[in-house]
């Protein structure tokens, strides 16, 4: 019997083995019948060139095909007040405008200062100046000379209203110049403290008559020098018209030794101390002046929003200088192109890069914002 028993055995281990094999196949069966279950629940990885990588989950819903879609926002939730938003840069009404030497030379005198508000036309640093002076004083003691000249000798027949005319313009640009100097040496009494307000304005007003005089005269001569048939000037007259544009050449040099203000505005940058010597490079201001009584902020408006811009479109304006406020303002001018991004570097240009539209935005009021500064301007609905 012990003999029978054995190959039993045997074949016993093989059953209970056949047996373990058939548990695991339907354990694997049932997790694949179990994974078939999940079937609603779909992972889909999107990756596209330039973007991270994006994960959608796709869960079952129990909604019906008529069950009205979910609303845009979540109950309670403000819509956004703004349609476009871009980076800017504030600067003043007539931006920055940089003043740099005509000519090179030593540097003899400063009259102004950072936050001064200067005039039109108002001198802010003298180079030095006594070769160009003297420049002046031989042109003009030539043109007496070839003057006396002239009177000596019959005038051409015809010439006699063009004749004075030019005397006329010649004396009212001497008259022009010695206002000027005039109003130079005012400015410097009244910045060494030693002239009153007085003094100063007179000063002003005396250039203001001087240059509507010349104007008057200027108009003269082009009438008296339009007239038909007005003959060629003789020797002694022409002599006497190059000589007085010599005097016209000499004072051009020497008005190039002052740095005067193209408009009125404040002084934003001083880049000079007397003794200092300058070279006549535009890429080396002196001297930095912007228009302050309006704030403005240029702002790069990406192409893909320059349908959501128009002029008088509100717009406000946000800076980490000043956390927690917003300047209000109003689009007062659109670029009429597009063009490539300044408001930093970008590097080397790509393909995906845009181009940008420039808009400038006025600011209401009193700001505390600088030149310079960078903003972020978000234009309203």
């Amino acid at each position: 019997m012990q003999a029978t028993n054995k190959p039993a055995a045997g074949g016993g281990y093989r059953e209970v083995e056949a047996s373990r094999q058939g548990t695991a196949r339907k354990l694997a069966i049932g997790a694949g019948l179990a994974s078939l279950a999940f079937a609603g629940f779909a992972i889909a990885l999107i990756v596209t060139p330039g973007n991270g990588v994006e994960v959608r989950l796709a869960l079952p819903t129990t909604r019906s095909a008529s069950a009205s879609p979910m609303p845009p926002a979540a109950e309670g939730e403000r819509p956004l007040e703004w349609v476009a938003a871009a980076p800017g840069r504030v600067e003043p009404r007539s931006g920055q405008i940089h003043i740099a030497a005509a000519i090179g030379g030593n540097v003899a005198a400063v009259y102004a200062a950072i936050n001064d508000r200067v005039a039109e036309g108002e001198v802010l640093i003298r180079l030095e100046d006594r070769e160009a002076r003297a420049r002046v004083a031989a042109a003009e003691a030539e043109a007496a000379t070839r003057k006396r000249e002239r009177d000596a000798q019959p005038a051409t027949a015809g010439r006699e209203d063009a004749r004075k005319a030019e005397d006329a313009v010649y004396v009212a640009e001497r008259a022009v110049s010695a206002a000027r100097l005039e109003l130079d040496d005012a400015i410097f009494a009244d910045h060494r403290g030693s002239a009153n307000a007085r003094a100063l304005s007179g000063a002003r007003n005396r250039l203001a008559d001087a240059k509507e005089h010349l104007r008057l005269e200027q108009l003269a001569l082009a009438a008296a020098q339009a007239k038909p048939n007005l003959p060629s000037p003789n020797r002694f007259e022409a002599a006497l018209i190059a000589g007085r544009a010599d005097v016209t050449l000499a004072e051009t040099m020497l008005d190039r030794t002052r740095i005067r203000a193209p408009i009125a505005g404040t002084v934003l940058q001083i880049n000079a101390k007397v003794g200092e010597l300058v070279a006549a490079s535009p890429e080396q201001p002196l001297v930095v002046i912007g228009d302050m009584s309006v704030v403005r902020v240029r702002a790069e408006v990406d192409e893909q929003d320059v349908g959501k811009i128009k002029v008088g479109q509100r717009v406000f304006v946000r800076t980490t200088a000043y956390p927690g406020r917003d300047f209000e303002g109003k689009v007062v001018e659109m670029a009429p192109s597009l063009a490539l991004p300044r408001m930093g570097s970008r590097g080397a240009r790509r393909p995906t890069d845009v181009e940008v539209m420039e808009v400038l935005v006025h600011l209401d009021g009193a700001v505390p914002l600088l030149p310079g500064m960078r903003v972020d301007a978000f234009f309203k609905r």
